[in-house]
């Protein structure tokens, strides 16, 4: 029994459990931004259920794809993988089971949700891991799409099809993608570089950063509050999520004018906290 433990929080690890959750909430987000209150529990916990192993699928295949980088850099050398703590072998086989889990339950839950799921895995894991993040910072725009994927898909299965609030939504994601990743590139700055990884601080430095910072949080505010009229989101609420993007602009204009490194990491932090939060004022 302890043994079983021990296994299972490595594997809680490998998937990125907070990473994997926040991507979870996008995507039942989504779904309830058009079907909210819930009738159909069932469906809520297919929904579930599917993006849960689809997303740690990919993920897994991440780290097993990386786990070289990682051995390279302070802050990951100790994940499960990087440290031996379980073997490629079984981290690769894990990845494709549950990935293919997760794949076919979002088709058998609906065809057009499925291939949203599918699309969101294969961008993510072989766009974005394998092709190109050892090559350009711009990576992070497949891995933003990726990240916008679980959102549309609930989108799109509550509405039956693709519609505009589906695409603000996912473009809200994609815009906060840099907010969430350059700040950490930022932070990080010397484990990325050590491990030969290309980031937007290494090519065009931190200033170019910063900015960069600045732009995607307005554009992610803004679909983030267009698709919160789109979805006919009461006033009480609309103001909270007001606020919310304004403290995320504060904070990344405020980054941008008074650069220290305490401050960027409360940027990162907020980041987080801003994208959570909307998404849950999107689903009450």
């Amino acid at each position: 029994m302890n043994r079983l433990k021990r296994k299972l929080a490595l594997y809680w690890k490998l998937i990125k459990s907070l990473q994997t959750g926040l991507l979870l909430a996008t995507g039942l987000s989504g779904y309830m931004s058009a079907r909210c209150p819930i009738f159909n529990l069932a469906t809520l916990f297919s929904i579930a259920g599917s993006l849960f192993l689809a997303i740690s699928g990919s993920t897994v295949l991440n780290m097993w794809y990386d786990r070289d980088i990682d051995a390279r850099m302070k802050r990951t050398c100790a994940r499960p993988l990087a440290s031996a703590q379980i073997s490629p072998r079984e981290a690769l086989a894990t990845g494709v089971i549950l990935s293919t889990a997760g794949v076919v339950w979002a088709v058998y839950l609906d065809r057009l949700f499925g291939a949203i799921v599918f699309a969101g895995l294969f961008f993510d894991v072989f766009f974005y891991t394998v092709w190109l993040k050892r090559r350009t910072c711009w990576a992070i725009l497949w891995g933003g799409i990726s990240g916008g994927m679980p959102v549309l898909a609930g989108r799109a299965l509550a509405v039956g099809g693709m519609d505009w609030v589906a695409a603000a939504l996912s473009l809200a994601v994609l815009f906060w993608i840099p907010t969430h990743i350059l700040t950490f590139s930022m932070r990080y700055h010397g484990d990325y570089r050590a491990a030969g990884i290309p980031t937007f601080p290494s090519t065009y430095g931190f200033r170019f950063t910063r900015i960069t910072i600045a732009v995607s949080s307005v554009l992610a505010a803004l679909m983030m509050g267009l698709a919160g009229y789109g979805i006919g989101m009461h006033w009480g609420y609309l103001r909270l999520l007001v606020v919310l993007s304004a403290l995320l602009l504060f904070l990344a204009v405020f980054s941008l004018l008074r650069p220290s490194e305490r401050l960027n990491y409360r940027l990162f932090k907020f980041a987080s906290l801003y994208m959570l939060g909307s998404m849950v004022l999107m689903m009450v």
